[in-house]
């Protein structure tokens, strides 16, 4: 869906990435940079902080953006550095929905059922690329930038409309469970494209 518009959003990160790739800041420690805003906005969401958490939200998709602005204007986009982001990315998710877990405004199994399809939806793209030898398994409706919006959003919503609403779940839980449903879905999707491509051998 949103990885639709990649190229897009590239091609506007292009001056910033090479306006860093002036500094000492390599690709990789950019991607760490990010990893380390997500970590505080876990800590801060967690705190029950909610715009403030979703301000390191988006400082954690930008900088994630720009670890590849850099790589592509430096020319220093590596197969490890594919890895790092990617394990990264992974552990970024983990600490914002952690974060939400330890929060007033949602019940706590619920992220991490979140957690755990979301874990699954990259798992089997991971799989699918390497054993299955697919060149990129991208489709599905939910990667990672539906996947942060969706946050945002049900963390604004909540703040400004704090009082539960389906069975005593906030609106920020209704966001954690459509992630989780739209992951396992996605998961379906790459493991169709998948026995697609490889014609089922």
């Amino acid at each position: 869906m949103l990885g639709k518009l990649r190229e897009k959003y590239q091609k506007l990160m292009t001056p910033v990435g090479e306006f860093f790739s002036k500094t000492r800041l390599t690709p990789n420690i950019i991607t760490f940079i990010s990893f380390l805003i997500s970590i505080c906005a876990g800590v801060v969401l967690a705190l029950n902080q909610l715009v403030l958490g979703v301000i390191f939200i988006i400082l954690t998709g930008f900088v994630d953006m720009l670890d590849g602005a850099v790589a592509r204007a430096t020319g220093r986009e590596t197969r490890f550095g594919a890895v790092w982001d990617h394990l990264l990315d992974r552990y970024a998710e983990f600490n914002i929905v952690f974060g939400i877990a330890f929060s007033f405004y949602s019940t706590w199994y619920i992220p991490f059922a979140t957690i755990f399809s979301m874990i699954m939806a990259s798992f089997i793209r991971a799989k699918a690329e390497s054993v299955g030898k697919l060149e990129k398994c991208t489709v599905g409706l939910a990667e990672r930038q539906e996947k942060l919006l969706i946050l945002i959003v049900g963390c604004l919503l909540t703040y400004f409309y704090s009082s539960p609403i389906i069975f005593m779940y906030t609106i920020l839980d209704i966001a954690l469970l459509l992630i989780a449903v739209l992951s396992q879905i996605t998961v379906i999707q790459r493991l169709k494209y998948t026995w697609d491509m490889t014609k089922g051998g």
